[in-house]
C-alpha cells in the first residue's frame, strides 16, 4: 500500500499538470507557471506528509492522528504563505481565478492524502 500511495500521488500530479496545461491553452489568462508551481509544491508536501505520518504509525493511534493533523496544517500554512507571496508580488495583475484554482489543487491533494492514509491505517 505504501508504494500505491506514492504512485497515486504521482498520477494525481501528472493528471493535474495535464489539466493545467489544457487550461493554459484554452484560457491563457490563467498563470500557468504559478499553477504548476503550486501543483509541484503540493505534491512534494504530500510526499513529505507521508513520511511524517509513516513515522507516527509505529506509535499509538493518537500519534497517527496527530501526524495527519500536523501534516495537513503544514500544507495549509504553506499554501496560504505561497498565495500571500503571489498576491504581494503581483499586486497590480492578480488573476483571482488563479488563486481559486490554487486552493482547488490544495483540496485535491488533501482529499487524496487523507483517503490513501486512511486505507493504509486500516491494513
Amino acid at each position: 500500500m505504501r508504494r500505491q500511495f506514492i504512485i497515486s500521488i504521482v498520477v494525481v500530479f501528472v493528471v493535474l499538470t495535464l489539466a493545467l496545461y489544457a487550461l493554459k491553452i484554452n484560457m491563457p489568462a490563467f498563470q500557468f507557471q504559478v499553477l504548476e508551481s503550486g501543483n509541484l509544491i503540493m505534491a512534494l508536501l504530500t510526499l513529505l506528509t507521508y513520511i511524517i505520518v509513516n513515522r507516527h504509525m509505529e506509535g499509538s493511534s493518537m500519534a497517527f492522528v496527530r501526524g495527519v493533523y500536523s501534516a495537513s496544517f503544514l500544507k495549509l500554512i504553506v499554501c496560504m504563505i505561497s498565495i500571500l507571496v503571489y498576491v504581494l508580488l503581483n499586486r497590480a495583475h492578480i488573476h483571482k481565478p488563479t488563486v481559486f484554482v490554487l486552493f482547488g489543487i490544495y483540496a485535491v491533494y488533501t482529499i487524496m492524502e487523507t483517503w490513501l492514509l486512511s486505507k493504509i491505517v486500516r491494513e
